[in-house]
């Protein structure tokens, strides 16, 4: 949908989950095999995979300045036991404590892009009918739209019809 190219580190993970429901047409590649796969998921996972989508959408909307805050997202990751691992050069960092799940590796993506101060560029379209997740990497971190030239061009002209119609 978007022609931005991919979050960075962790995040990549975070945007490619919520960019598996196309809110357009309702197309979840999560019901195939090879959607599943991407995030070794089994069929009985897809419960939790999906509310887990929903409350990184939710956030990635609030973001972007529409919505409120991520609480459902904060509960979810309650559940992900995180420790912190010291490498070799005494860098530290979060890593799951166990085996890791999507929602231990989203938490510990996370909190490197929160580290980072990454995790707020991480944002949801504004279209009502697009919501897909991009990285904003503009300077001052205003973007808007997964894609100016499709879901930006669309706002830009209804504006501009209901201006005119306005002024007719």
């Amino acid at each position: 949908m978007n022609d931005r190219a991919p979050a960075p580190g962790g995040l990549a993970l975070i945007e490619a989950l919520v960019n598996t429901l196309d809110i357009e047409t309702g197309a979840d590649r999560l019901d195939t095999p090879e959607g599943r796969a991407r995030f070794g998921l089994a069929p009985d996972d897809l419960p939790a995979a999906r509310e887990l989508r929903e409350a990184l959408r939710a956030a990635c909307l609030a973001h972007a300045g529409h919505g409120t805050g991520p609480s459902v997202l904060d509960d979810l990751l309650a559940g992900a036991p995180l420790r912190v691992a010291i490498s070799p050069t005494g860098e530290a960092a979060l890593r799951p404590a166990g085996p890791a799940t999507l929602l231990t590796r989203v938490a510990e993506a996370i909190a490197a892009a929160t580290a980072d101060n990454t995790w707020l560029r991480l944002k949801a379209c504004e279209a009502e009918d697009c919501q897909w997740a991009y990285y904003d990497r503009s300077p001052a971190c205003r973007s808007r739209w997964c894609s100016m030239s499709v879901c930006g061009a669309r706002a830009k002209m209804r504006t501009y019809r209901a201006r005119r119609a306005d002024s007719a």
